[in-house]
């Protein structure tokens, strides 16, 4: 007992370490390091940051573990003890294959060991692009196109297929709200985001519906990162875009809470001010998150909810039968709300349960008024086409068992995703619609070989609409030596159209666009190859190529045609065959730890066929470049970033009033984003200021199609891409814990 009593008592003794870049030996400037006791201390956790050497000192009574962790690094773990005094090496992650991704997988799991194709967008990436939501941040990717609606807000499409056929989630709940088909990109901010991960292709056996051309997955931050951690941020705008926003977490034993908030102002803004009449239209935006979470050795429990509002104002100019005095003003009010529970349980040691379950809500309200321009009162217009309520509901729930079978040569998932949406408004047909989507899906993964992974899947569907066909897939990886892999996947896919496809009847001063009751489901089959290579010539210069090809076929694809007799009514229809090809190419150079340069490259080529035409019409492609280039100015700690693209000239591919095939050509653009960037106060305080869009873009041309642009571009030969050159500046205040 005495002997005891001495070891347990024994006197503080300091230890001193170093850490360094594993490759260049610079110090690790403000690194942060977590000291975790052994045995009867275990319960003891030390939080310190490296000072400007790369040096941390700190007093232990016994050996401990210590983890250090800086961004863009592997983590360093090792053991110390005390009165030690140690040079540690961290190690870089270049092209960030060590990023971990669960989109899609059986369990979290490295990017370079997923069978999917997965691109990681970190936390990183969007901090240097200065991305405000998540139309900024993907705009720039290649094979995806960005557009613009002045009442609908931003979509995309990717590898030539819309907004329709990407799922969208936010950690693994589908986004909904969908405005003809599209996801307002806009609404989608990216405060609190750990990282984005996108999947170019079909994955409809494990996400279904809208899910024939990808999936992109929102991470949001885990709060059990650091014990105490709060974060700030102010973003400025010359067009006049002010955002804040105001967050933290707390983290105790095996439980951690976060609560997160922004508030987003944009004054509106149009070419020629001098009417009240504004292209962008004013906006205000209140995001708020917050988050609970266990998590054990075995255990992960996090539940969670979400708030979003966005108010939009369409003001309109004096009218002559008012004097002039009097204008309509239209506003447009959203409300987007989610409550969510998650657990991931280990069972039977090889064996996962993975629960998900959300109720999601989307409510849009458009008011229009009778403002007095002299006394500024408003009222009401009493008529009701100019007043609308419309509301969506989504209840889900996904559930999956995976488990390993005599290791990892055979592993297999099984899981159920149920979907039940409800719609309601006056717009929708009976005043409210439903649809059912429920399935179950199985996927095998074989491994006959140790560098060759073969996933065939399956998806069996019933939709209270439609009758839906057997989707499957097929995926395999084969690392042909440890430089080089290549993917493959072949897969079905079905969509069902969505309640506003169907019973939605949208109309404002730009569209007037009625559901269709008798459209058909679309189904697809799709082939997409990549192959990805990495080499290390030297210490310090990595470069990889990661290139890709795919090939997709819709049938019965729902489009948009105008009806005959009427140029602004517009209904939907199904195409008969509609096919898209194309590749993606990606060079990327890293001169560690100074200059990284990415270089991209992308062709998608379009054809449709419609059967009454008698019209079978060529495929007509679309190119685009991209440049990436971050430099790291060492000495004074600068960050110099530049992010340019060249959107070629693209073809949407439309259906005419005689039910023909109709091209409208949308100009080619250059777009061009720079900024520099330093940290102070031992990383705790970020300055970033630049310019984006320094080529001033703002609409550009479309041709042909008969009368410009069709029914989401507001009429004319010009189509809104931007609101032109601006400038910024953005602080940021990390403190943890």
């Amino acid at each position: 007992m005495a002997l005891l009593f001495a070891a347990t008592s024994v006197a503080a003794q300091q230890v001193h370490i170093t850490l360094i870049d594993q490759i260049s030996g610079e110090p690790m400037s403000f690194a942060h390091v977590l000291v975790e006791g052994f045995g009867s201390e275990s319960g003891i956790k030390q939080g310190h940051v490296a000072d400007f050497d790369g040096k941390v000192s700190f007093d232990l009574r016994s050996p401990a573990k210590i983890t250090a962790t800086f961004v863009g690094y592997k983590n360093m773990v090792d053991t110390i003890a005390p009165g030690e005094t140690r040079t540690l090496e961290m190690a870089p992650s270049v092209y960030q294959f060590d990023e971990v991704v669960i989109t899609a997988q059986f369990r979290p799991e490295t990017v370079d060991k997923s069978i999917y194709n997965i691109k990681v967008l970190g936390s990183q990436q969007i901090e240097s692009r200065a991305a405000v939501n998540l139309n900024e941040m993907l705009s720039g990717e290649i094979n995806i196109r960005s557009t613009h609606d002045n009442a609908l807000g931003s979509s995309i499409s990717m590898q030539g297929l819309g907004g329709e056929h990407i799922k969208f989630l936010v950690d693994g709940v589908p986004v909904i709200g969908r405005q003809n088909g599209n996801i307002d990109l806009q609404q989608l901010n990216l405060q609190n985001i750990d990282h984005i991960e996108v999947i170019k292709g079909p994955m409809s056996v494990v996400y279904g519906s809208n899910a024939l051309a990808g999936v992109i997955n929102i991470i949001t931050k885990d709060p059990d990162k650091q014990k105490v951690a709060v974060n700030s941020e102010a973003y400025f705008e010359s067009v006049g875009q002010y955002n804040f926003s105001l967050g933290g977490s707390y983290a105790w034993k095996k439980n951690s809470f976060s609560l997160y908030g922004d508030r987003n102002f944009f004054d509106g803004y149009d070419p020629v001010d001098t009417t009240r009449f504004q292209q962008w239209k004013p906006k205000l935006q209140y995001d708020f998150n917050g988050s609970y979470l266990y998590r054990s050795k075995k255990t992960k429990l996090k539940l969670g909810g979400s708030y979003f509002f966005e108010e939009i104002r369409d003001k309109g100019n004096g009218l002559e039968v008012f004097n002039w005095d009097k204008a309509f003003d239209k506003y447009f009010f959203t409300k987007r709300w989610e409550i969510r529970g998650e657990i991931n349980q280990q069972v039977l040691n090889r064996a996962m349960v993975n629960v998900l379950t959300a109720y999601s809500y989307y409510g849009r309200v458009k008011n229009t008024y009778i403002k007095d321009l002299t006394n500024l009162e408003m009222i009401l217009v009493p008529e009701d086409s100019k007043q609308d309520t419309t509301r969506f509901d989504n209840l889900m729930l996904r559930a999956d068992f995976n488990n390993y079978v005599n290791s990892e040569k055979f592993k297999y998932q099984l899981g159920v995703d149920l979907n039940h949406e409800s719609a309601f408004g006056k717009r929708i047909e009976n005043n409210t619609q439903q649809i059912g989507d429920y399935a179950a899906f199985l996927n095998l993964i074989v491994q006959p070989l140790p560098q060759l992974s073969i996933q065939p899947g399956l998806r069996v569907i019933y939709n209270t609409n439609y009758k839906a066909p057997l989707v499957y897939s097929l995926n395999t990886k084969w690392n042909i030596n440890e430089l080089l892999a290549l993917r493959f996947s072949l897969a079905k896919g079905f969509r069902a159209p969505s309640l506003k496809e169907l019973y939605l009847d949208f109309v404002d001063i730009n569209h007037d666009i009625r559901g269709n009751p008798d459209l058909k489901a679309e189904t697809s089959f799709n082939l997409n190859l990549a192959i990805n290579y990495s080499s290390q010539s030297a210490a310090t210069y990595n470069w990889g190529i990661e290139a890709g090809l795919f090939y997709n076929h819709i049938k019965d694809k729902i489009a948009l045609v105008n009806v005959e007799g009427n140029d602004l009514l517009y209904t939907y229809i199904n195409v008969d065959q509609y096919y898209t090809q194309g590749f993606d190419l990606l060079f990327n150079n890293s001169v560690y730890p100074s200059l990284k340069v990415i270089l991209g490259a992308g062709l998608t080529g379009l054809k449709q066929y419609i059967e009454d035409a008698n019209l079978n019409q060529d495929f007509v492609y679309t190119m685009d470049f991209s440049a990436q280039v971050n430099y790291l100015w060492r000495k004074p700690d600068l960050n110099f970033t530049l992010f340019y693209k060249y959107n070629g000239s693209y073809p949407q591919l439309t259906v005419g009033s005689n039910s023909n095939s109709v091209i409208i050509e949308y100009a080619a653009y250059n777009t061009l984003d720079v900024n520099v960037s330093r940290w102070f106060w031992k990383r705790r305080i970020n300055v970033q200021f630049g310019g984006k869009n320094l080529f001033d873009v703002t609409n550009i041309i479309s041709s042909g199609g008969g009368s410009g642009g069709g029914a989401h571009t507001g009429g004319g030969g010009a189509v809104p891409i931007n609101w032109g050159r601006t400038y910024f500046i953005k602080l940021q205040f990390n403190f943890n814990k």
